[in-house]
């Protein structure tokens, strides 16, 4: 499902995390020597990494108002462009891929016919420029709620800026479509919990996203097993 460019609802784990990297051989302070008449020796380093809280909407509306936590909006610019939260800065973990390779090209033909016209999910990929722009906008001392649809790309992208070095880094369990209506006031012509449907689920409602989805495995199946999806057509009478 990868390649249809689909996400997967991810809801963190509440509470925090503290993680521990070693790293072996480091340039400095660790450093690998050879003294004469001595084997080779290699010290570590502990990097105790920054923790990262995940805490609900109405504890993210009070690190906003009483303790100074600046929004971090990192969804695609669709979703952000529907809704958003007011003051908020946006940075995208993931931005439209228009690469032209003939593989790209493929996948991404694939995902529009079938995941962009039922949910209206924009084919896209790493923003590799992430991290680099999050750093020209704020000190490793921010202290930043990062916030995106879901909950996996915030958890994701948290993961990624405290390996920066930002420690005061906070993000919304299972996303905006779990905050609570009015808890933060917002901008655009949707609501902040509803800014990631799109396309003709929208429309149709329940009816397209089964639809969509039995599209979706059908074609998977007769591109991947094509004799056996031609055994299951005969058996039905259809000719292919």
């Amino acid at each position: 499902m990868a390649a249809l460019g689909l996400s997967t609802a991810f809801s963190p784990p509440r509470g925090s995390w503290v993680a521990v990297r070693i790293r072996q051989g480091a340039s400095n302070p660790a450093r690998s020597y050879l003294s004469p008449g001595r084997r080779r020796r290699t010290s570590c380093a502990a990097v105790v990494r920054a923790e990262v809280s995940f805490v609900g909407g109405d504890e993210a509306k009070r690190l906003v108002t009483e303790e100074g936590y600046t929004v971090l909006d990192i969804r695609d610019s669709r979703q952000h462009e529907r809704a958003h939260i007011k003051s908020s800065t946006h940075v995208p973990l993931f931005i439209e891929n228009q690469d032209n390779d003939i593989g790209t090209i493929v996948k991404r033909q694939l995902h529009n016919n079938f995941a962009g016209l039922f949910f209206g999910l924009p084919f896209t990929k790493l923003n590799p420029d992430f991290a680099q722009t999050v750093k020209e906008n704020f000190s490793p001392d921010s202290k930043l709620l990062v916030v995106c649809q879901e909950g996996l790309r915030s958890a994701a992208a948290a993961d990624a800026l405290e390996r920066e070095g930002f420690q005061n880094i906070a993000c919304i369990t299972s996303g905006l479509q779990k905050v609570k209506p009015g808890t933060f006031e917002s901008v655009g012509k949707s609501e902040l919990e509803n800014a990631g449907k799109a396309g003709l689920v929208t429309i149709q409602g329940k009816i397209s996203v089964v639809l969509g989805t039995i599209l979706i495995s059908a074609y998977l199946f007769i591109t991947f097993f094509p004799d056996q999806a031609e055994k299951l057509f005969e058996l039905a009478g259809v000719s292919l």
